[in-house]
C-alpha cells in the first residue's frame, strides 16, 4: 500500500486558498493514503471564540469535506485531514477521513494542548477504526501522542496505521512516536506544517516541521526537514 503526506504551510484563515494549494499537491498522486496536518485548512492560532465559530464547518456538510470529496473521487485516494468543526454549539479540534466514495468519519481532538481549550471543547466521540480494504485506519490529532493510552486504544481495535494531524510546537513529538509504534506493533503516519504564525499580539509559534513516517519496529522510513515543504510518498 502507497501511503503518503502532506507537509506545507497554511495560510490562516484562507480556506479556499489552501484548499486549492492541497489540491495541486495531490494532483495524480500514485499513493493510496494521505495524511494532512492539524487545522490544515484554517491556520492554528486564533484569537477570538467567535475567529474560531467563523472558520468551523459542519461535519460532513461542509465546503472543505465536499473538496476532499472531490480529491478522492478524481485520484482514487483516502485522505485524513485536521479542520475545525461546529456542532450543536460547541467547536472541536477534529480530523476526518475521506475516500474515492466520499465521507467515512471522523476524529474529535481528546487532548487540547494549551490555547486550544479556550476555543474549542475536548472529543467526545472516543477513538474508532475504520476498515479501508487495504488496511484498518485510526486516527489522533497532535498532543494526543503525549498520552500513551490514545494510540493504545486504536491498537486494540486493530489499527495497522495511525494517521496523524499535527501542529507542533514542542521538539518531542517525532521521538515520542517512535516508541508509540514499537509499543503497539503499528505504523505512524505524522503529518506536520511549516512556518510561523504571530496574531493577536501573542507569542510567535513556530511549527516544527519533521513530517515522518515511522513502522511497527520504530525505524523512521523517511522524516523531513523543519522548513521544507513537500509531498513525500512511500510503500
Amino acid at each position: 500500500m502507497k501511503t503518503a503526506l502532506l507537509q506545507f504551510t497554511p495560510v490562516f484563515g484562507e480556506k479556499k486558498n489552501n484548499l486549492e494549494k492541497i489540491g495541486k499537491y495531490l494532483k495524480n498522486t500514485q499513493a493510496k493514503l494521505v495524511v494532512l496536518p492539524e487545522l490544515c485548512t484554517t491556520g492554528y492560532q486564533f484569537v477570538s471564540k467567535k475567529e474560531t465559530e467563523h472558520l468551523s464547518e459542519t461535519i460532513p456538510d461542509s465546503f472543505t469535506v465536499k473538496a476532499f470529496e472531490t480529491m478522492c473521487k478524481e485520484s482514487g485516494i483516502y485522505i485524513t485531514a485536521g479542520m475545525a468543526e461546529k456542532d450543536d454549539g460547541k467547536l472541536y479540534n477534529s480530523s476526518v477521513l475521506v475516500g474515492p466514495e466520499g465521507f467515512i468519519g471522523k476524529y474529535r481532538k481528546v487532548h487540547l494542548f494549551k490555547e486550544e481549550k479556550k476555543w474549542f471543547s475536548p472529543g467526545n466521540i472516543g477513538y474508532r477504526v475504520w476498515d479501508i480494504e487495504e488496511a484498518k485506519i485510526g486516527m489522533m490529532i497532535c498532543f494526543d501522542w503525549i498520552f500513551p493510552e490514545a494510540a493504545r486504544s486504536l491498537a486494540l481495535q486493530g489499527a495497522e496505521i495511525i494517521c496523524q494531524p499535527v501542529n507542533l510546537v514542542l521538539p518531542f513529538c517525532q521521538e515520542a512516536m517512535i516508541t508509540r509504534a514499537i509499543e503497539n506493533g503499528v505504523f505512524i503516519i505524522t503529518a506536520n506544517r511549516t512556518g510561523t504564525e504571530h496574531r493577536g499580539g501573542k507569542e510567535s509559534l513556530t511549527f516544527t516541521g519533521q513530517s515522518q513516517i515511522v513502522n511497527p519496529r520504530g525505524e523512521v522510513l523517511f522524516r523531513l526537514g523543519e522548513k521544507m515543504n513537500l509531498f513525500r510518498k512511500l510503500i
